[in-house]
């Protein structure tokens, strides 16, 4: 039978979407949110006693945690080691020119089933620092596919599926046979999601393979490639079981569309600071540069901390693991992104390769010496500055351990004029990223058995490929008919573009005054073997945005801007299982962070935000107080039982 997706067949699948629809959900009244085990009965919403929390980490995790418990009568010390709070949504000041600017890390968008950020949102009221961007592009290189354009819903699968199909240039070409039984193996599997079940029969194959056993093509180019890199996990590396949670929070179970925000102003501006003044302003204390150094336990229990604060090297000693796809005859490299460290063979030297003036990571020249690719500041190969912008030289260690391909580094000229503070409280949150939370484990000091299984379980958590994003000051405008953020298709880097000049205050009003524009460029998970160097990163996004948007050919780059990270958290095959809870083998130690196994759908920001509102929660309930009302999609499937 031909595989190609017949009008006829379209008004079968059609008809059976739309009895399905009457068994579960209403085309008129829209499908309301679930509330993840509200209390039921009358409880305190407040402390009357004096309790301490220490929260570990300023993202939007231990932002919303914080937030959360400093309104419920907590005393918090919110701990970020970063100069700026926001975590993956933080925001800094770059120069350009004579013009300051806010940069990012990349833009994110902000989906209206994001019900727990929302509400936070709401209840600060700063919902006018949000703005529309009424509508979600797809675009495929080289015509392909012809462009998906997605647009705010008030209906739910199948309903979503059907309006999808009606308005899709692309319809004819899902390739969808309905004589095929693995075809109906995908519609089972879309409409039958539900957690835990649905990993454990999924989390064992990767997206790339489950999709060789026979989903139809077009679904999979149109829909499935494109949305699976949003969740900034490659395909071959992505669990299915993970997807298809990805898929039913943002699409499958979804009433709202996927039209989205943006923030008005930076993210940091628009979200992160009113969040941060509220907790202070509950009597919470925030810490930034905040490098922690010991973790005491005694029992089951953390008793305190340690921390140092401040700008200059402290002594504590990290650890950082091998990078084997960098090496050269001088140097073994440690540590991807923007966190890389060059060691000189043979001797227990290192160097750190971020760049002093805006953290962009240095790379090294024919002639031995070191130049950021961004902003052209050049170091000599000890990590002398020579030439800037930058005005200091590169921060040098010494190798004081090694155990397998990780090595422990310590400053060789740390600021002795930093201090350790300790920190007492009642309860802990860990809200870092996964580097930072196994980072903060080997700082612990226990009995080795009492959080024996946790320790196993931060041990495994896996990273994600690296991201990166470029933004480019071009001299000229020029059309665009998508949306102001579209995701990109069939680019060997590029998966989105954002133009920020038409979305964010200061680049609008920058753009108006000069007639320039400002694009930026994301690659959500890239593969370090294609793209080994910051330099190599930079020419292909360079080359590729020339190809997106043919008008800016003979535009000049005014100044560009890159990140590069590899910090997102992975989800692979056969980590479902093994994935830490809110709740630790510690009593009095909580997580938080999109690395948490959740028990209810959510991604990416509002992942982060309700997994910190859960560990409030958590801390909430051993108090005998009321927990917060989490909200999410409908948490199953149509097809479940």
């Amino acid at each position: 039978m031909n595989n190609r997706f017949s009008r006829r067949n379209l008004l079968k699948f059609f008809a059976f979407s739309s009895i399905l629809g009457l068994v579960g959900y209403s085309r008129v009244v829209k499908p309301q949110p679930t509330i993840h085990k509200g209390d039921t009965i009358d409880l305190p919403r407040y402390l009357t006693k004096k309790k301490k929390v220490v929260v570990i980490g300023g993202g939007l995790a231990g932002l919303a945690s914080a937030y959360e418990l400093s309104q419920r009568g907590f005393e918090v010390t919110l701990l970020e080691k970063s100069p700026q709070l926001g975590g993956k949504i933080a925001s800094w000041d770059i120069q350009v020119g004579d013009e300051k600017f806010r940069m990012e890390h990349g833009f994110h968008g902000f989906f209206p089933q994001y019900y727990n950020l929302k509400s936070i949102v709401s209840e600060i009221d700063i919902t006018d620092n949000f703005k529309s961007l009424d509508f979600y592009s797809v675009v495929f290189k080289d015509g392909q596919y012809k462009p998906e354009n997605f647009r705010p819903s008030h209906s739910a699968f199948p309903w979503n599926i059907v309006d999808l199909a009606i308005s899709s240039d692309n319809a004819l070409h899902w390739g969808i046979n309905l004589a095929n039984p693995e075809h109906w193996r995908v519609f089972k599997t879309i409409a039958g999601f539900k957690i835990p079940n649905t990993y454990y029969e999924l989390d064992n194959i990767s997206v790339k393979d489950w999709a060789a056993k026979g989903i139809p093509q077009g679904l999979f180019d149109l829909y499935f490639l494109p949305f699976a890199k949003s969740s900034l996990n490659a395909p071959d590396v992505l669990s299915t079981g993970e997807l298809m949670q990805f898929f039913h929070f943002y699409f499958f179970g979804n009433p709202e569309g996927l039209a989205f925000n943006g923030t008005v102003d930076d993210m940091g501006t628009s979200l992160v600071e009113p969040i941060a003044d509220t907790i202070k302003n509950n009597g919470g204390s925030i810490v930034t540069e905040a490098n922690i150094s010991k973790i005491k336990c005694d029992g089951d229990k953390i008793t305190s901390l340690e921390y140092y604060r401040g700008q200059g090297e402290s002594s504590v000693p990290f650890w950082v693991s091998a990078n084997p796809l960098l090496e050269d005859e001088q140097y073994n490299y440690y540590g991807a992104g923007d966190r890389l460290f060059a060691v000189t063979k043979d001797t227990k030297q290192a160097i750190s390769l971020s760049c002093t003036h805006q953290g962009c990571t240095v790379n090294k020249q024919e002639d031995g010496k070191f130049l950021c690719p961004c902003h052209s500041a050049l170091y000599e190969n000890d990590g002398k500055l020579l030439q800037g912008p930058a005005k200091r030289s590169l921060n040098t260690y010494t190798v004081i351990g090694q155990k397998g391909d990780q090595i422990q580094l310590v400053a060789n000229n740390p600021d002795d004029n930093i201090k350790p503070e300790v920190l007492e409280a009642d309860y802990f949150v860990i809200a870092a990223d996964v580097p930072g939370v196994k980072h903060l484990f080997n700082l612990m000091e226990t009995d080795g058995e009492t959080c024996s299984t946790t320790q196993a379980q931060i041990e495994q958590l896996p990273l994600a490929d690296p991201f990166a994003v470029a933004r480019f000051w071009l001299d000229k405008d020029f059309e665009w008919e998508h949306s102001n953020f579209a995701s990109l298709s069939g680019y060997s880097l590029t998966d989105s573009i954002c133009l920020y000049h038409r979305i964010q205050t200061e680049y609008i009003a920058w753009a108006q005054k000069t007639g320039g524009s400002v694009v930026e460029l994301h690659s959500y998970c890239y593969k370090e073997k294609e793209f080994p160097t910051q330099e190599a990163i930079l020419a292909t996004f360079q080359r590729e945005l020339s190809e997106i948007v043919p008008e800016l050919k003979d535009a000049k780059i005014l100044h560009k801007q890159l990140v590069n990270q590899k910090n997102f958290s992975g989800y692979p095959p056969n980590s479902f299982e093994q994935r830490p809870l809110t709740e630790t083998q510690l009593k009095n130690l909580m997580f938080a962070g999109d690395w948490v196994k959740m028990p209810f759908p959510c991604g990416l920001m509002e992942r982060a935000v309700s997994s910190g509102l859960l560990s409030a929660n958590m801390i909430l309930h051993q108090e005998g107080l009321k927990r917060r009302d989490l909200l999410s999609v409908n948490p199953s499937g149509l097809l479940t039982i």
